[in-house]
């Protein structure tokens, strides 16, 4: 977290928080929703600003509801995800006879402790964290990382076999459904439909309905 954000939440430590105005796409792109997007259920409009970017990477964190945010001065701006908290993207460098980086939305590396195969196509990769990240690579990555996998097509159990990462490290290919990553990396993919959710079981005065 950047200092001067640390200096800006010691000094107004009570600012409301933001939902629905920050989303992360599948590809890594973070996008704007402005009320008339958010109302269309569209992704927004990509920001382009690469100091902004650079402070966000820098002060996206988790809370300890599985919920990111970007803290923005004072102001927690939490994220809807279209699907996971990281994307990442797969690359070989040459100068290094190929070996295979794997490098998060951020700009910073990650190294996969498992690999997953959704029931999509998508593939995921988990670090060795405690609690686990789970990040998803971006599609234009398919075909090389396909070029360093077995891939077996099991009816019964969706796709499996084995990644070949780098130093001769392979890693099995687990099958996952898209609808339980969420809840398997306990993470919440919508904030804001979390905290719409939380707004309906009340009836105004704090108390929850009854059932």
């Amino acid at each position: 977290m950047d200092e001067i954000v640390r200096q800006a939440l010691a000094k107004w430590p009570n600012v409301p928080h933001c939902t629905g105005w920050l989303l992360l796409d599948r590809r890594g792109t973070w996008r704007m929703r402005d009320d008339a997007a958010q109302a269309r259920g569209a992704l927004g409009e990509p920001i382009r600003h690469a100091a902004l970017i650079g402070f966000i990477n820098r002060n996206y964190e988790c809370d300890d509801d599985g919920q990111w945010f970007f803290q923005n001065g004072p102001q927690r701006v939490y994220v809807e995800l279209v699907y996971t908290p990281w994307i990442v993207r797969l690359s070989a460098d040459e100068s290094s006879g190929g070996a295979l980086t794997l490098t998060d939305h951020t700009g910073q590396p990650f190294t996969p402790a498992a690999v997953f195969v959704d029931d999509e196509g998508g593939v995921l990769f988990a670090d060795d964290a405690s609690p686990a990240r789970v990040a998803a690579l971006h599609d234009h990555d398919l075909d090389l990382f396909s070029g360093h996998a077995e891939l077996v097509d099991d009816c019964a159990d969706g796709a499996s076999g084995a990644f070949n990462w780098r130093d001769g490290h392979v890693l099995p290919l687990q099958p996952i459904e898209r609808a339980k990553v969420a809840a398997r990396f306990e993470f919440v993919a919508s904030p804001a439909a979390r905290a719409a959710a939380a707004v309906v079981a009340t009836d105004g005065t704090g108390d929850r309905r009854d059932a």
